[in-house]
């Protein structure tokens, strides 16, 4: 996400928030848990995906695969600390407090390599469910987020789950 999006979308929500709601975020109904994520993907295995967004269903899964992944392994590239402790610690504040997270559907994790147009959606996916499953099993130190900075297993495990559930807003079945 470019500073420019977060800063305007972390601004809509200041904004409403002092107005007395969070009506700038959607409200989350679901656990946030790599459980919750992985059923909610399982349910698309096999499945002909219709999408509305700029990427496709592989693109999709292998982006937050990425994500996942280097939230074991390191992020290639992160915002300034400047960036991580103020706005990225903010914004992901205001989105473990609503349970959902709302950013650019089509931004790239900064630094990661391109993703394919041409993947396989059903491979794409087993590899998005393998880096769930890892991330669970997972007893390491985890790496800083490349916006929010440092997470422990919990917050990670939240924010994977945001992460998934807000891309699958753009998918149907």
């Amino acid at each position: 996400m470019n500073r420019r999006t977060t800063l305007t979308t972390l601004g809509a929500g200041v904004v409403v928030v002092g107005a007395g709601g969070w009506l700038a975020l959607p409200s989350g109904s679901r656990a946030l848990t790599v459980a919750s994520a992985t059923d909610a993907l399982s349910l698309l295995k096999g499945k002909a995906i219709k999408h509305t967004g700029g990427w496709t269903p592989a693109q999709v899964f292998e982006h937050l695969a990425q994500s996942i992944d280097y939230s074991m392994t390191g992020f290639p590239q992160s915002k300034s600390p400047l960036f991580q402790s103020t706005a990225g610690a903010v914004a992901f504040a205001v989105f473990q407090s609503k349970g959902a997270m709302t950013h650019g559907l089509t931004e790239p994790i900064p630094g990661a390599p391109v993703l394919a147009t041409n993947g396989n959606q059903d491979a794409a996916l087993d590899r998005l469910l393998k880096s769930l499953n890892d991330f669970d099993q997972f007893s390491g130190a985890l790496k800083p987020h490349f916006a929010y900075s440092a997470l422990d297993k919990t917050q990670y495990a939240a924010a994977h789950a945001m992460h998934v559930f807000n891309h699958l807003t753009e998918f149907s079945v």
